[in-house]
């Protein structure tokens, strides 16, 4: 009988045990953004031995064409340039107009970015020149990645890069060597 009531005692106490652990209970307590493991990123396209090098960049922003471009106009880093990446497109820093005026601000003000139906059209300003057939590819195989990270599964629309002169550059990523 003593084995039988100690065996009731133990099992009554593991019971208790597992159905209360002196914590109360909460509801959901909300605490940021899920953790995910994973930077997103957005490739950039710069040169390297006379063609497109891509290379994948943090996105701190919302990740959209505007944004992505943004990044490219900053320009390889200095550990990216010591390994022979340059680019064809000036960065806005080195950009300052001819009359003396102040460069300007941000990457922003060097491009006007416009989607449409048919595709996305990245008109430059004066400042940045007219970019020369690989200065263009960079825009639009940059413009192209992001808009299969901002629409995945779609096929991404047609880039038309104008210069300042009204040339019109216009890519679908034949260009790029990356799919």
């Amino acid at each position: 009988m003593r084995a039988v009531r100690r065996s009731a005692l133990l099992l009554l106490a593991a019971l208790s045990g597992l159905t209360s652990c002196g914590i109360p209970t909460t509801g959901v307590v909300q605490a940021g953004v899920p953790a995910s493991g994973v930077a997103p990123t957005v490739r950039v396209y710069f040169v390297a031995d006379g063609g497109l090098f891509p290379v994948r960049r943090r996105i701190t922003s919302v990740v959209g064409v505007e944004a992505a471009v943004e990044l490219l106009l900053q320009g390889p880093t200095l550990p990216e340039r010591f390994k022979g990446i340059t680019t064809r497109l000036p960065q806005p820093a080195a950009v300052a107009p001819a009359d003396g005026t102040p460069a300007p601000g941000g990457p922003s003000e060097l491009m006007e970015v416009t989607a449409h139906r048919s595709g996305v059209t990245i008109e430059l300003s004066a400042l940045v020149g007219r970019p020369d057939r690989l200065g263009a590819a960079q825009i639009i195989c940059t413009a192209l990645d992001a808009q299969r990270i901002t629409d995945p599964g779609t096929e991404p629309l047609p880039v038309t890069v104008t210069g300042p002169d009204h040339r019109r550059v216009e890519g679908t990523g034949k260009e790029c060597g990356v799919g």
